[in-house]
């Protein structure tokens, strides 16, 4: 790293540990300090926007950076980088207050009066995900209406939220994969220290915060790096969405310097709890040691006295990226395995086209998921036409990442449908017990727990041509879907370039104060209060749990704790039902007389036209009378832990 740099406090000596920004323009004594990669231009000149323009030329180093320190200048002073090409703007700029293709302006990190200085982070245990959009979670769309909205978040029991992209994208709106701009926060959500301000309040009220960061791509619109190095885009590998990046080429050494500097920058400038790494099957590296394994061990190295978290999404099903880099692993803290969520939705809603047509829905393969944590392990995908998973057995379940709903599944279709708006509230209901109650990590997306009327739909913000292409290629991906299968059907797709279309998927907090939203919000807190006070699913280690299918629509969860009551999770997927589960292998070793009710998701507080399930619980073992779907969460000891006889 760049050596010189000072910090300015030794709270923040401690919170960095060895870490130094490297690129891009920093604070240092009077002045600021400049770097930049550009190795096939012969000369780097920064040019500050001052009431009189300076240009000053920049010191070529070895390693083919560009720097220098350049006295006089402040926090807030604008300036571009002027090469062989022209004038740009900084590849690393900390802000962009007038857009990607603007000036890039000097930020002072270290200036912030951070208070979070004896927080520590979230025990992985305790992680429960809510990702939001930040433009599309509140009426403002900013970092500021995120934050007032906190306080909210925490009554509901979550305890980390997981930003999608913030890095600044071209446009008033996007869904923030297209980002350019990889070190400024979107100037359209804020400042700088507006993201700060979110952060440090989220650690005051006990709250953890992720973010989304895209390194398999860049957007297509603004993204200068290729102006300053050619080498910053692969010239063997492709991606789905164009050119990859060059993590295994020539050069490539510089390339992952720079986005491992944009892990850290997030980590340390923002304090950062945790990192979601977009599409990672997407980041193509034929290296000895792979960009993402790489990226992980230089994040813990630099973070010290608190815990910092790295999942991926990724759908190969890949269990070296979520095993101890000693046993041979990447090390990832979790991965998003999305059979859970794939088996539930062709369960409920009988979608079988594009990659549904891999899950059949039935309880047997939703608990066989449940089980391992993902599906598939090696067995042939006919939408993928290969083999596709790896044996999970042995990885933690705390490393599975499940959700019901996320931007993907949701956003990814044509209407922007959620899980919610195609199925009864009461399967909704039942279903949100598995995934809450389960050993892994849930994942909930912003406005699930109150089932949100608003879609979430695909919106950008491209300069004209390229928003047409936009369009037409988004209508055009629906094309081998039956319902899209004619012209005038796709025209009826929304068009991401509308800005109603990002208005409508923007919630409608109005909801909150009214029926279905009120009874289904009480339900979530309710189970994730649930989920924190159970000693068995928080224990949630391997062989503490296992899923049995009771039939073709009803599902039994057990988990066990040391030294504590059982939870067993009995979830009723459609129709009426009696379950008897007298003999049944799932209540092995327990008490069956003794048995608790915790809650069920017909109870009067969480549906409004509430029909409880009938269950009779004193008796050789419990027996259930379901009316319509829903779940039953009970309570049980073991034969060596009875419950107390004074316990009803």
């Amino acid at each position: 790293m760049f050596p010189g740099v000072q910090l300015n406090s030794r709270v923040e000596e401690e919170w960095c540990g060895q870490w130094r920004p490297a690129l891009g323009a920093w604070i240092e004594r009077d002045g600021a300090r400049f770097r930049v990669w550009a190795p096939e231009t012969s000369k780097v000149e920064v040019v500050l926007f001052e009431s009189t323009p300076r240009v000053i030329p920049l010191e070529r180093f070895h390693d083919d950076t560009w720097g220098g320190y350049v006295a006089g200048v402040r926090a807030g002073d604008l300036y571009r980088y002027r090469i062989d090409q022209g004038d740009f703007p900084d590849p690393a700029s900390r802000f962009q207050p007038e857009g990607v293709h603007g000036p890039s302006q000097v930020v002072d990190p270290f200036s912030f009066p951070w208070t979070d200085q004896n927080w520590r982070g979230r025990q992985h245990k305790d992680l429960v995900l809510y990702e939001l959009h930040v433009g599309a979670f509140s009426p403002e769309g900013t970092f500021q209406g995120v934050m007032r909205r906190l306080s909210y978040l925490r009554e509901l029991g979550v305890t980390a939220i997981e930003l999608m992209p913030v890095a600044d994208f071209p446009g008033e709106r996007n869904w923030g994969y297209d980002g350019v701009d990889l070190f400024a926060p979107a100037r359209v959500y804020g400042k700088p220290d507006d993201l700060r301000r979110l952060v440090n309040e989220a650690h005051r009220l006990g709250l953890a915060v992720f973010l989304d960061v895209v390194y398999n791509h860049l957007g297509p619109e603004g993204n200068y790096l290729p102006t300053f190095s050619s080498h910053y885009l692969s010239k063997a590998h492709k991606n789905p969405w164009g050119d990859a990046l060059n993590f295994d080429r020539e050069s490539s050494s510089m390339v992952r310097r720079f986005f491992i500097e944009n892990a850290m920058h997030w980590i340390h400038e923002y304090h950062m709890d945790g990192l979601r790494l977009d599409a990672t099957h997407a980041i193509i590296d034929d290296s000895r040691v792979q960009f993402v394994a790489d990226l992980v061990t230089r994040v813990r190295e630099s973070v010290h006295g608190r815990r910092t978290f790295v999942i991926a999404e990724d759908h190969r099903n890949l269990n070296y990226m979520v095993r101890p880099e000693g046993e041979g692993g990447w090390g990832l803290d979790g991965v998003w395995a999305d059979d859970f969520h794939h088996e539930v939705r062709v369960a409920l809603t009988g979608d079988r086209e594009g990659y549904y047509r891999d899950f059949e829905g039935s309880m047997s393969r939703l608990a066989d998921t449940l089980n391992k944590g993902w599906l598939y392990c090696g067995q042939f995908s006919d939408y993928l036409k290969e083999h596709r998973g790896t044996d999970p057995t042995g990885i933690p379940p705390r490393r599975f990442v499940f959700c019901l709903q996320n931007h993907d599944q949701i956003g990814n279709r044509a209407f922007g449908e959620r899980l919610h708006h195609q199925i009864d509230h009461a399967a909704f209901r039942a279903v949100s017990v598995l995934m809450l109650c389960a050993p892994a990590t849930p994942l909930l997306f912003m406005g699930q727990e109150w089932s949100a009327g608003s879609p979430f739909l695909y919106f950008t913000d491209h300069p004209e041509e390229l928003g047409r292409c936009v369009t037409e290629g988004r209508r055009r991906e629906f094309r081998h879907f039956r319902a899209f299968s004619d012209e005038a059907a796709r025209q009826e797709i929304p068009d991401p370039q509308a800005e109603s279309t990002f208005r409508r998927s923007r919630l409608n907090w109005e909801e909150t104060c009214r029926e279905p939203h009120l009874s289904m919000f009480r339900l979530y807190q309710a189970l994730l209060a649930v989920r924190c006070a159970e000693p068995a699913i928080q224990y949630a280690e391997a062989g503490s749990f296992r899923a049995f299918a009771l039939s073709e629509s009803t599902l039994l969860l057990r988990q066990d704790a040391e030294g504590g009551p059982s939870v067993l999770a009995v979830i009723q997927r459609d129709g009426s039902a009696e379950i008897d589960l007298a003999g049944h292998p799932g209540l092995e070793r327990l008490v069956s007389t003794r048995c608790q009710v915790i809650l069920t998701t017909e109870d009067p507080p969480f549906a409004p036209d509430p029909l409880p399930p009938r269950i009779e619980v004193a008796r050789v073992a419990p027996r259930i009378f379901f009316q319509r779907p829903s779940a039953v969460l009970l309570r049980a000891w073991t034969e060596s832990h009875a419950a107390p006889s004074d316990r009803s």
